[in-house]
């Protein structure tokens, strides 16, 4: 299940990719389309075929990304959440063998293409919402069960 969850800075890279799709790419791939359908035989035609299958791809995302932002809901910084972990934090996390990893808990919209980000859904953050810096929290993954200790947690950034 998708939570619909966002961050401000998460929406407006879906609509700027929504934009590029639908104001730049359809009607560049839409003249490839006409040009090449132009020149005769469709079934032998790799240009046709290509710049087709690139429309129908363009088309499934724009209305994805479409009916996706209807759906979010924008989750802003509030000052009450200052020292616990909530959607939006940046948290420092260590393990007993000092093993630390850093990243923000955002959106599921939002983690691909970046390696410091992972979902609000996913067994990590569920395990660190609402703790504080210090506090101890166990993570059951598919290799077992892990306990890790927050070392900071920042909104800013």
């Amino acid at each position: 299940m998708k939570t619909n969850l966002i961050t401000r800075e998460g929406v407006q890279r879906l609509e700027a990719e929504l934009h590029q799709l639908w104001r730049i790419e359809r009607p560049e791939t839409t003249k490839k389309v006409s040009w090449a359908a132009s020149l005769g035989d469709r079934s032998e035609n790799a240009d046709y075929q290509y710049n087709k299958k690139r429309l129908r791809e363009i088309d499934r995302r724009v209305r994805y990304l479409r009916k996706r932002l209807e759906s979010i809901q924008v989750v802003d910084y509030s000052p009450q959440q200052e020292g616990r972990v909530f959607f939006g934090a940046w948290v420092e996390i260590e393990n007993e063998q000092g093993e630390t990893r850093r990243f923000r808990i955002v959106g599921p919209d939002e983690i691909y293409g970046r390696n410091d980000y992972i979902s609000i859904d996913s067994p990590m953050a569920r395990a660190l919402l609402k703790k504080e810096v210090d506090d101890e929290c166990q993570v059951q993954t598919p290799t077992g069960r892990h306990t890790w200790f927050i070392n900071s947690i920042v909104y800013q950034e």
